[in-house]
């Protein structure tokens, strides 16, 4: 019996320590995600193409763990603050580009929404401190009227 509780014990700690590790993973201090487009206060008719930019890193697919490479996520509407200990949701708010994309055409509904890039590592954590766009509000125009 005792020796069972040990490997118990053991098999928790070790699956904790690695927990531990999957998260916070550092990036460069220099390290910038940004938009080249929309532009901050741009007005836009949907859909329209968002594009997103990187400096200092690369980007790579989810899964691909190398150093220094991560892959965006797209946030629309998102007001909580990023937690680097906690993986990025994947819902209708927090878009994933596990595929390594740099651009994506996006359709809201007409009003004012924010935007905000987040890169993501191989397990979809923020890096560590996180790597995140400046948050811009652009404005959906409503859809030309058909004729």
């Amino acid at each position: 019996m005792q020796i069972l509780r040990c490997i118990a014990l053991s098999a928790v700690l070790v699956s904790l320590s690695g927990a531990a590790f999957s998260q916070g993973k550092t990036a460069p201090k220099d390290a910038k995600v940004y938009f080249i487009t929309p532009h901050d206060g741009q007005r836009v008719r949907g859909p329209f193409l968002v594009r997103f930019g990187l400096r200092n890193m690369g980007v790579t697919h989810a899964g691909d763990d190398y150093q220094n490479a991560g892959h965006h996520h797209l946030l629309v509407d998102v007001n909580d603050p990023i937690d680097p200990k906690e993986p990025i949701l994947q819902d209708k708010s927090h878009l994933h580009f596990g595929a390594g994309q740099t651009e994506t055409q996006l359709e809201l509904p007409p009003g004012a929404h924010t935007l905000q890039l987040v890169l993501g590592d191989a397990k979809h954590y923020p890096f560590d401190p996180p790597v995140v766009s400046e948050k811009i509000t652009i404005r959906v125009r409503q859809p030309v009227a058909a004729r």
